[in-house]
């Protein structure tokens, strides 16, 4: 008598984009693991089924993600896989076109479309798991996202095509959701948001981001906070107090200020002048004494002029911020900007953009030379080849400086803080040796 054997859907999901895409993805992979699904992500070699969740926005991400997409379309044509599913922003926004142009994909789902994904592939989705998922970050870091969406009319910008209006997720989900964490071991989490400075002004009539944060301080167990997306318009002062008196709260803030020019600024319906956007980041630095700040600027912008640019160099170049990000204009389809003549040509976008980084690297260099022969507290992610590889408070994953400890002469568990004392720089890392 043959015996019967019940064989797991193994399902992989690839994540393109930002951190907040890749939160989606672990809510997804959570919903599926409790549907007895046997879930990877992003794993080489076949699987019954894969997903992925696309990245809408810019150029060079919508390009990615149609690559992505192109490669497993190719690997279901070879038999590697049985189903093909996209979902996330570039599928919210094009995919009745893109229907059209792949059709090997089985099913396209948009940003909030859960509910039905799950469904399509034979799973239920379980609201008794609301703020669980499975993590694919290192266990002792997590994002933590605290809303959706975003209200801000900027000119460029089509996160509000793809992800909606700004919706608060309700404070005691996310003391819970992050209370669960620290249970599972993990000790630092990266508030995120298309605009965290907004949290709380629809569910409660204000903005509650220092409650917020005061809440989440204080939840045993939350080693380092720390905050991202921080929109500088309208900014909630009352947060500063919470950032300079609470420990466990990050000397760091992420703060985009896209440009300096008051001309650009109103080309780009930020709702902020050059004077008041000055005002604000040196009042954020009196306010919390060594804070880092990580800015976001956006070059080629359409009707910006060589002046222009140069205002926002000279800002750079006098402000100096800790961390920094360029990206090029992008034209989007029904934003405000694509109303205007994308008149910068791209290799002068480009020139800008480098002109910057290079700018930047120099202060980088600068700022770390001055942390020689000082001790700091940091985390370690990794090992990767002959060194430990962790961050001061001053650095969120992936984006940020690191700091290198050879593995011969020291050791530490991933996930550990210990005590570093700076040996030797470069413009975007830190080498040390445990104290």
């Amino acid at each position: 008598m043959k015996t019967r054997t019940h064989k797991q859907t193994t399902v992989n999901v690839i994540t393109l984009g930002c951190s907040k895409n890749l939160v989606d993805s672990e809510v997804l992979m959570g919903q599926l693991r409790a549907g007895d699904y046997q879930v990877t992500h992003e794993k080489n070699g076949s699987s019954d089924i894969v997903i992925i969740n696309t990245c809408g926005f810019i150029d060079n991400a919508k390009q990615e993600s149609i690559d992505t997409i192109l490669r497993y379309a190719e690997a279901k044509k070879q038999g590697d896989i049985e189903q093909l599913i996209v979902t996330g922003c570039l599928s919210q926004r094009y995919r009745e076109d893109l229907k059209a142009e792949i059709p090997e994909v089985d099913a396209w789902f948009g940003t909030l479309e859960l509910p039905n994904l799950l469904r399509s592939v034979g799973a239920d989705y379980r609201h008794d798991l609301l703020g669980e998922r499975m993590q694919v970050t290192p266990r002792h870091y997590a994002y933590i996202k605290i809303s959706e969406g975003c209200d801000r009319p900027c000119s460029f910008c089509a996160i509000p095509l793809m992800r909606g209006g700004h919706v608060s997720k309700p404070m005691e989900q996310i003391v819970a959701e992050i209370s669960n964490r620290v249970k599972n071991g993990t000790s630092e989490f990266m508030l995120i948001a298309q605009d965290s400075t907004y949290y709380g002004l629809d569910l409660y009539g204000t903005r509650k981001l220092a409650e917020l944060l005061q809440r989440v301080s204080d939840i045993p167990g939350v080693e380092w906070l720390r905050l991202h997306y921080a929109f500088p318009g309208q900014f909630p002062m009352d947060v500063l107090p919470v950032l300079a008196e609470r420990p466990n709260i990050c000397n760091y803030l992420d703060i985009p200020v896209q440009h300096h020019s008051d001309r650009m600024l109103k080309l780009m319906r930020r709702g902020i002048t050059t004077r008041r956007s000055e005002e604000l980041l040196e009042q954020i630095r009196s306010t919390v004494p060594g804070i880092a700040l990580r800015t976001t600027l956006l070059v080629g912008h359409p009707g910006e002029t060589e002046e222009d640019f140069q205002q926002l160099y000279d800002f750079v170049k006098r402000f100096r911020f800790n961390r920094l990000g360029v990206f090029t204009y992008s034209h989007e389809e029904n934003t405000h900007a694509h109303s205007l003549e994308d008149d910068v040509p791209q290799n002068v976008k480009e020139e800008r953009a480098a002109a910057i980084m290079e700018l930047q690297r120099e202060i980088s260099d600068e700022l770390n030379r001055e942390m020689l022969g000082r001790e700091y507290k940091v985390m370690f992610d990794r090992l990767d080849g002959e060194y430990f590889v962790g961050r001061t408070e001053f650095d969120s994953p992936e984006v940020d400086n690191e700091v290198l400890v050879p593995v011969q002469g020291n050791y530490v568990r991933i996930g550990d803080f210990a005590r570093v004392k700076i040996t030797d720089t470069t413009p975007y890392d830190l080498y040390g040796a445990l104290v």
